[in-house]
């Protein structure tokens, strides 16, 4: 969700009233003006306080792991602290370092520190057990953003989930890729790793059923989610998964040469001996955080991401990834859990900002905005690949005002569209069953037009805007919003909440349309709107699209590769 720019407004009201016992018990005072909890995790008591704004507690800032730092960042997380006196858990506004290339306003009083490792537990004030528990991962094209950049508070009020968001490591910290001893790559990952670890051994504390875990994201997030699904690493930390608008078969999820890209981005901070990894590694170990974060590296024209997941070398310690995601999906070889799956038609839109510059370099050279994931053998090769997807887009006229809507459709479906369809057509051959697609196409009254058009339609993510709080991400305010948007919300929050409680969207007794598992083909999927409708088809248009780009990549798909450090390279320190 990097393309928004957000304004946060959090405050925390800190009244300490009736401290509440440990476990079970502190459930039952319900009676009582209770404003704090306290609750003991393995780490030591940690206290947090009722919102505001509705009938559950907010624990901010409770470490969960220790990021390494200094020459030691770009290691797996280690353990988290421990504490004997009550840890007050309130907001803490630490976020891992980044950079503002996103195009999102990072709070000024947010503090960036390298060890950020810090969840927020959403608790509901009830007498239940056991209740659900779901883990959101943020998006921000794993170079920005942090646990509570889009909260879920409206969720928590209806007191059915427990809801956990979290930071994560970013950009060269959690995605630098040299296969070495120090740096091998996946940081951020193993960090979400970890995060669903100590949900496991922790969220019973809270009330939370740690059989019962839900893990959802979007964006960036929904792609971590996706490949979080398929890795030996994570396998069964949690029970079901919610990707919104992205994939482990995007363009931008994974890393096709890692050493290629880490070698660019050394360059760029004019570090030029990049052929000697021994040096190349000091140099990444030695360098600041501000000094990492202080080059653009988002939107690429290929679509791909500098720092994100990558297969990992081995390097005789675990691995969040040892195949890639596309040899993962067709050996079969995972844990195929309930998904809830599915993309908005308009995902491209989030490239608009750039539709002037980038609608000029189309027309000189297209080559360079095909997918990042596709490899040619010629240039000549590229070049006519390039020419006939184009062609397929804005047939003989340039990208143009005229043609936007092409513009917006290709981006669409090299980003999200394309890879989530493939993802389903894939895994439903290697034997996955439990797959609920959907397409959301709902358009708010209030939406604007796209420019030169008449049109309107769902951007990237739209859904996660219709599921979590929006904007004001302290007290939100929907009476403020459309009554087409807040059904819409409704409608959208109730098939996400049933999927968290239960693996499927729409149970027995729901007064939605039945929704049945989807096959290889994306059919049936469920159109979500005021009103759903079930299809088995897609919009011919839609499914031509699909057709046009499986040809491609069943020809130049370029599966990505680990890092291949020279046998006799040794870690620049084997310290820790």
């Amino acid at each position: 969700m990097w393309w928004f720019v957000l304004v946060y407004l959090a405050t925390v009201t800190a009244n300490i009233a009736h401290d509440t016992a440990h476990g079970a018990s502190h459930r039952h005072h319900h009676h009582k003006a209770v404003l704090s909890r306290l609750v003991h995790i393995e780490q030591g008591p940690v206290r947090g306080y009722k919102a505001p704004d509705g009938d559950f507690f907010v624990f901010y800032g409770v470490p969960y792991a220790t990021a390494p730092t200094g020459r030691h960042r770009f290691k797996a997380p280690l353990p988290p602290p421990t504490w004997r006196k009550p840890l007050e858990a309130v907001h803490k506004r630490i976020i891992c370092p980044q950079s503002d290339y996103m195009g999102i306003v990072i709070p000024k009083d947010r503090i960036m520190k390298e060890d950020c490792l810090i969840a927020t537990i959403y608790v509901p004030d009830t007498l239940d057990d056991n209740i659900p528990v779901v883990v959101y991962v943020h998006g921000g094209a794993y170079l920005a953003a942090f646990g509570d950049f889009i909260t879920p508070r409206n969720l928590a009020k209806t007191k059915r989930i427990m809801l956990v968001t979290f930071n994560y490591r970013l950009a060269a910290h959690g995605f630098l890729c040299l296969g070495t001893k120090d740096v091998p790559g996946n940081a951020g990952m193993k960090d979400q790793v970890a995060l669903l670890r100590w949900v496991q051994r922790n969220i019973a504390n809270f009330g939370g059923n740690p059989d019962d875990v839900t893990l959802a994201g979007y964006s960036a997030g929904s792609a971590a989610v996706d490949i979080l699904m398929i890795s030996k690493m994570a396998k069964g930390l949690f029970h079901r998964v919610i990707p919104e608008s992205g994939v482990s078969l995007s363009v931008f999820t994974i890393q096709n040469d890692p050493l290629d890209n880490a070698k660019r981005f050394a360059r760029m901070l004019n570090f030029t001996n990049v052929h000697d990894l021994h040096a190349l590694e000091e140099f990444y170990k030695n360098a600041s955080f501000e000094v990492l974060n202080s080059i653009n590296t988002i939107n690429p024209r290929n679509s791909s991401f500098s720092f994100c997941p990558c297969v990992e070398h081995d390097v005789g310690e675990e691995r969040f990834l040892e195949k890639s995601p596309f040899d993962i999906i067709t050996s079969g070889d995972y844990e195929k859990v309930p998904m809830l799956y599915g993309f908005t038609t308009m995902e491209g839109l989030f490239k608009l900002s750039l539709f002037e510059v980038w609608s000029n370099h189309m027309n000189k050279k297209f080559s360079d905005f095909l997918p990042g994931d596709l490899k040619f053998k010629t240039k000549e090769q590229k070049k006519r690949i390039a020419k006939k997807v184009k062609h397929f887009y804005f047939g003989d006229k340039p990208v143009s005002p005229e043609t936007v809507l092409g513009y917006i459709d290709y981006f669409s479906d090299v980003l999200v569209i394309y890879s989530t369809l493939r993802s389903v057509k894939l895994h439903v051959e290697a034997g996955h069953d439990k797959i609920y697609l959907y397409e959301y196409i709902h358009i708010d009254e209030d939406t604007v037009k796209i420019p030169h058009t008449d049109v309107r339609g769902p951007g990237h993510c739209a859904q996660t805007w219709a599921v979590l709080d929006g904007l004001n991400l302290t007290h939100t305010n929907e009476r403020l919003i459309s009554n087409n948007l807040r059904e819409m919300k409704n409608i959208t929050r109730e098939l996400w909440l049933n999927f968290m409680e239960t693996g499927n969207p729409v149970p027995a007794g729901s007064p939605f349309p039945a929704w049945p598992v989807t096959g290889p083909n994306g059919v049936p999927h469920m159109v979500l709107d005021n009103k759903l409708e079930l299809r088995d088809y897609f919009e011919r248009k839609l499914e031509k699209r699909f057709e046009f780009w499986e040809a491609i990549y069943k020809e130049f798909y370029s599966n990505p590769i680990p890092p291949r450090p020279p046998r006799n390279l040794t870690s620049a320190s084997n310290e820790l």
